[in-house]
Order: structure tokens, then C-alpha cells, then sequence
């Protein structure tokens, strides 16, 4: 006797629920991404050593490229979802 899960079916009310989630996800890191950017910029590398700002430079661009990608993840979902959820309202049903 196993207790695995039963995979569900996906309705149009799960995935706009899971749409709105995944896109409110991607507005907080829209939020973060920026609130990241504008602290970068308003405070600068204050090193004589250039390594030491090579190397800030490259964990300054990591932080800002990783924010910026889970908002384009999440968004993409978000839309993905949205889109499923209308392909599924428009699609008939299968006829079992």
C-alpha cells in the first residue's frame, strides 16, 4: 500500500489561482529588483584596490541578475498559467 498523491487534473480556477500567486511573486521581486538597484547605485565602490572592485562589481551584477531573473521566471508562469487557464475554458471536454 503506497500513499502516493493521485495527480489532478488542471482546472481553469486552479491555474488562475496559481497564476495570481506566481504573479504576485513577480511584482515583490519587481520591488526587490529595484529597491536592489536603486541602493546600488546610490551607494558606490568607495575602494582604491581594484580587485576589491572587480570583485564587488561582479557580486553587485550577480545579486541584480538573479533578482531580475526569478521575476522573469515567476512573470513567465504567471502568464503560462493564464493562458492555460483561457486554453482550458475555450478547449470542450473530453468525452470519457
Amino acid at each position: 500500500m503506497s500513499d502516493s498523491p493521485t495527480p489532478q487534473s488542471p482546472t481553469p480556477l486552479r491555474c488562475v489561482l496559481g497564476s495570481i500567486v506566481a504573479a504576485a511573486l513577480a511584482y515583490a521581486l519587481y520591488n526587490m529588483t529595484t529597491s536592489i538597484a536603486l541602493s546600488f547605485t546610490t551607494k558606490p565602490i568607495t575602494s582604491d584596490s581594484l580587485v576589491v572592485q572587480r570583485i564587488s562589481s561582479a557580486v553587485r551584477t550577480l545579486v541584480l541578475g538573479m533578482s531580475t531573473m526569478g521575476t522573469g521566471i515567476f512573470g513567465l508562469a504567471a502568464l503560462g498559467l493564464f493562458a492555460l487557464a483561457i486554453q482550458l475554458l475555450i478547449s470542450k471536454p473530453k468525452e470519457e
